[in-house]
């Protein structure tokens, strides 16, 4: 069987206790052992290369933690999102009017502690065929559907063939305008990215790639290699980030990472709030650190480089975005504003009749015509 680099990576990697022991010694093997029959692990050989330190921003994101067996009492949802609630068909989530949410795959090129659906990574029985074949046919059955997100899992976990074989299907649905893949691979697997598998899916466009990028560590030759295969070949890069406690939850550390990504020719699209997800809460930050995050960022570099701060709300509410205070102060008159200086501007607003539709021409007419009328129907007395 020809193995693929990026295969081989995967064969590579740490996967059970015992390679966990050998890369980390400190680990305790009982503890460990206890936590991946749970929550599997994987970190694959490429990533695992990037680790300095078990306690790095990094390693962090992927070695197992007593945390996560601990916080599983804590009262925090296994699925925190309500996406299984929401499902129309198993693994196909329909929350906005005109997108779902498809889940291709249960496989990722790394296992994140963090991640919203640790639930099911790693299981086999999360998905199947019968589940994708289910999902297809309620998208062809709902005109609305415009917008298709592949999720997982990662799907360009799959093989060429097989996922050539999804987009393509999705992209025959008349009334799917944009297909959108969200995919860890850029940053942890950048291998991944050969031109047979651009080739494979850029019959298929418009594909957006929603890159996951959480460290300026992450930003390697490697990948910088594959966002620009992608792009070449035609697909716009979006990256979406989780705010992580230790690991990047302060503005320099994010706008490093989000001005080299644009280097990279992605463009940050949203910092996560994270998730109220078992076994995951070691990894939340303040609301007051997000916000101060997003002050530290904006007007101190491009607006390009800026994401939306959200809240993914949990029970299955949707992205809400989360705004430093700038608005002071509102009356009929004027708005009082402050910049990233924490400098206060005034702003005046326009009269009342102009706000509400009216132009000051429309409003001069109007009055014109209002005199006339007045001076023709009135009798001299």
């Amino acid at each position: 069987m020809n193995v693929e680099e990026w295969q081989k990576l995967l064969i590579d990697g740490v996967h059970r206790v015992r390679e966990l022991k050998q890369k980390f010694p400190h680990l305790d093997e009982e503890e460990i052992e206890h936590i991946i029959s749970i929550y599997p692990v994987r970190i694959n050989k490429y990533y695992l290369g990037l680790i300095r330190s078990p306690d790095d921003p990094i390693a962090r994101q992927v070695l197992p933690d007593p945390a996560e067996i601990y916080e599983m009492s804590q009262g925090v949802r296994e699925d925190p999102l309500n996406e299984e609630a929401d499902a129309v068909v198993p693994g196909l989530t329909h929350r906005y009017p005109d997108r779902v949410l498809f889940y291709v795959n249960h496989q990722c090129p790394i296992y994140c502690r963090y991640c919203t659906r640790k639930r099911k990574i790693g299981d086999p029985n999360s998905v199947n065929h019968d589940n994708i074949r289910a999902g297809l046919e309620y998208i062809r059955e709902h005109q609305e559907i415009r917008d298709v997100v592949l999720s997982g899992g990662d799907p360009l976990m799959l093989k060429d063939e097989l996922l050539g074989d999804i987009v393509g299907q999705v992209r025959s649905i008349p009334h799917v305008e944009v297909i959108r893949i969200g995919t860890r691979i850029p940053s942890t697997l950048p291998q991944r990215v050969t031109q047979k598998m651009c080739d494979t899916l850029k019959k298929h466009h418009p594909i957006f790639i929603m890159a996951h990028f959480s460290h300026p560590r992450e930003l390697t030759p490697e990948a910088k290699r594959s966002c620009e295969m992608l792009a070449d070949n035609g697909f716009p890069l979006m990256n979406q980030t989780v705010l992580l406690k230790g690991i990047n939850d302060d503005p320099e550390t994010l706008k490093e990472l989000f001005v080299g990504l644009l280097r990279f020719r992605v463009r940050p699209y949203y910092l996560y709030q994270a998730d109220l997800t078992t076994g995951a809460a070691h990894f939340r930050t303040s609301l007051e650190t997000g916000l101060a995050v997003m002050e530290g960022l904006r007007g101190h570099t491009s607006g390009l480089a800026v994401p939306y701060y959200v809240i993914d709300a949990p029970g299955g509410g949707g992205k809400i975005p989360m705004l430093p205070e700038y608005v002071l102060q509102v009356d009929e008159e004027q708005v009082v504003v402050r910049n990233y200086e924490r400098k206060t501007f005034r702003y005046t607003l326009p009269p009342a009749s102009q706000a509400n539709g009216t132009s000051q021409e429309e409003e001069h007419h109007t009055l014109l015509a209002s005199a006339s009328s007045s001076s023709t129907n009135s009798s001299p007395k």
